[in-house]
This record gives C-alpha cells, structure tokens and sequence, in this order.
C-alpha cells in the first residue's frame, strides 16, 4: 500500500510497557499501530520494570531491551493489559515511573486490564475510565474512586485514557493517531490495520448479548451507504428503508451498534470526511461543505466549532501542516 509522505519533524516517542502476565494482543497493538514508516512519524520502544525476560500470559514470554527510563523517554506510554490484574498490583518502581513519566506531560493511555495498572498510580481517582467488560466491577471494587464506564469502548480523560477489550486497543491508538496527525492519517492506518476507521468511544462494549447477526450486516452495509450519499438529504427514513427495518427499530440498533443515533452518527462522518478533505485538498470552505452534505461555509463552522473546538480553516492550518 502507498505510503502518503508526511512532513519530515521529531518522531512522536511511544513506550508499550510489558507487565508479568501481558497479554500479547494488547502489547502488539500500539506496537503495530505506530510502527515507524515514513507516514507514521513515531518511535516504539517496548520496555519492562527492568531489561530482560518477562513471562507473558497466553504460553508467551517476551524479552526486552529497555526498562523504565523508556518511561522517562516516551510521549505516550501505553498499559497493555495482563493476567489476574484485580490480584497483582505493579511493582512500586513502576507505580512511581509512570507518575514521573504523567508529572513531565506523558499521556498514559491502558489497554484492557491495563486500567488496574494505571489506576494503582491514583491518576484515574475521580475520573471516568474502562476496562474489559470482565473486568469493570473487579476495578471499581479495588478502585472505588474510579468512575468506570462498562458501556465504552474507551475513554479520553486528556493525559490518561483507558479502553476495553483488545480490539478497543485498535479503536484508543487510532483515537490518538487521529489527534496527532487527522484522519488522512488515521483513516490509512486503519486501512493498513483492515480495521475500522473510526468507533465511537462511547459505543457500547461487545458484552455477551444476542444481536441477530443478518441485522448487524445489513447495517454495516447501510453504513457504507451513507458514505457514497452524503452530498444528499439524508433522512431516519431513508437509512432505515435502506437497512430494511422500521425506523423505531433502525435507530434502537444503530445505537447499541455505534454508540450514536443514526442522524448524529451521518453528521458525525460529515465532519470526518470535511476534515480529511480539508487536510488532504485545496477545496475552499464552501465547497467542502457541500462536497460532504453541509451545505454552507457557516453550516461547516458552527458543527466544527461544537464538536471538534475549532474553525475549519484553523484545523486545515494545523494539520496541513501535519503538526
């Protein structure tokens, strides 16, 4: 797959730190997604309490060069999950790397049972975070000043971020990717990845439930849809005559399946798909308004302002530039 050229500038810094029992989905994750390539200004050190071997869960062990002053060298440092977290607290080396890592403005960013880790520094105590729907009553209960959500796939608190089971890992690096460098960037590493390129953090956790599986397709495909009609006046009627449903019932399962309604999520891969013209094109304001369904110059403004906190020419300014 081509590789879009992106500005030469200091690499982004990213450690993955390997606890005893690390679940290998979880530490190959950000290791995967920001692998060091010319569209991917990123370096990747995975590190440990201290060099060497370290036994993982799932029958694996993994050896590393680096220990804890990647912590001290990293941007963002990523908790893959790891065995009997509501059992094993880190050790305090760790515990007092990552606070020192979190005081100089690394983000902290925990993959699944990763939260425990995270939450034994005490930077998540009265805040919102996630973790492995297995997992979310274990945390409160070792954690009670952690306000955890069991109904995300991750959540975005600024400098620390929990997510949930391993695939949410995918959806949390994106999440990141896109704040550093956009969607273009975060929509060819998704690509790369055959992942999807954008989950809401809010949607609800794959928790054991019974969803007809010819229903989650035909959305799916109703979903693909809508990106080849944006330019059109889309209405609740025309997804869910499109998905072959009512549409009380199109929205009620659009919902669990996205984690918005039908007509905010529409908006919502507007604003996406404004946002990768305006970092990839020389289009005008106006005419990325209409290209992507919104009509007017002013009608773009008001929903970047509302969702994103900033103007459509500001954002083209800072991500054009790829800052």
């Amino acid at each position: 797959m081509p590789e879009p050229p992106h500005p030469p500038e200091r690499r982004r810094r990213v450690a993955v730190l390997v606890l005893e029992g690390a679940k290998p989905l979880d530490v190959g994750i950000p290791a995967q997604v920001f692998t060091t390539r010319p569209s991917m200004p990123y370096e990747v050190r995975a590190c440990a309490a201290a060099p060497g071997l370290v036994t993982g869960g799932d029958g694996l062990s993994y050896h590393l060069d680096h220990g804890l002053e990647a912590l001290a060298w990293a941007d963002v440092v990523f908790l893959p999950g790891y065995r009997h977290p509501d059992r094993d607290d880190p050790p305090p080396a760790v515990v007092d790397a990552l606070l020192a890592a979190h005081d100089r403005g690394a983000r902290l960013a925990a993959i699944s049972t990763g939260a425990f880790a995270l939450a034994a520094t005490g930077l998540l105590d009265g805040r919102r975070a996630t973790t492995h729907w297995h997992y979310t009553r274990a945390l409160a209960a070792k954690h009670p000043s952690v306000r955890v959500d069991e109904n995300v796939l991750f959540v975005d608190e600024g400098n620390v971020l929990t997510s949930a089971g391993a695939a949410s890992g995918i959806d949390l690096c994106l999440h990141v990717l896109r704040g550093d460098l956009g969607v273009a960037a975060s929509n060819h590493a998704a690509r790369r990845l055959v992942a999807a390129p954008y989950r809401s953090g809010g949607q609800a956790q794959y928790v054991p439930r019974s969803v007809p599986e010819p229903l989650g397709e035909r959305f799916a495909a109703t979903r693909e849809w809508v990106l080849h009609h944006l330019t059109e006046d889309l209405a609740l009627e025309d997804l869910a005559r499109h998905a072959a449903v009512s549409p009380r019932t199109f929205s009620r399962r659009f919902a669990d399946d996205t984690g918005y309604t039908p007509m905010a999520w529409v908006l919502r891969v507007r604003v996406d798909v404004a946002r990768e013209l305006l970092e990839r094109s020389e289009r005008s304001i106006e005419q990325v308004a209409a290209d992507v369904g919104l009509g007017t110059g002013a009608n773009l403004r008001a929903h970047f302002r509302r969702i994103l906190g900033t103007t459509p020419s500001e954002y083209r300014r800072t991500f054009a530039r790829g800052e």
